[in-house]
């Protein structure tokens, strides 16, 4: 399994999307090393990693939540729904866990 947390440092809210990850992976008996953190640092590469903002998580490189259709790539906060129907900067920690727990399953 390989699992990113993308980012740019213009976001602030990286640092509480990468704790949440750490915290799923340690949760769900998957090792850090299946972590990679890529900073996004330009709109060329941002382009190239069809980067659709920060913080992006993709395991095994899908978006744990996908962008719609025509959402633009670049150096841009992202914002997610909770599953209460609250907005935040973060995926929600629990579906993140599912995901991860999903995938996990799929890949045993």
């Amino acid at each position: 399994m390989r699992v990113e947390l993308l980012w740019w440092e213009g976001c602030p809210s990286h640092p509480q999307a990468l704790a949440d990850l750490r915290e799923a992976l340690r949760e769900e008996g998957i090792p850090e090393e299946a972590l990679e953190v890529r900073h996004i640092a330009t709109e060329t590469e941002a382009e190239e990693a069809g980067f659709p903002g920060s913080p992006t998580i993709r395991i095994d490189g899908e978006d744990v939540s996908p962008p719609g259709p025509g959402e633009p790539l670049g150096l841009t906060c992202r914002v997610y729904r909770l599953r209460d129907g609250r907005i935040s900067p973060v995926p929600d920690p629990e579906e993140l866990r599912e995901r991860l727990r999903r995938v996990k399953e799929r890949t045993a």
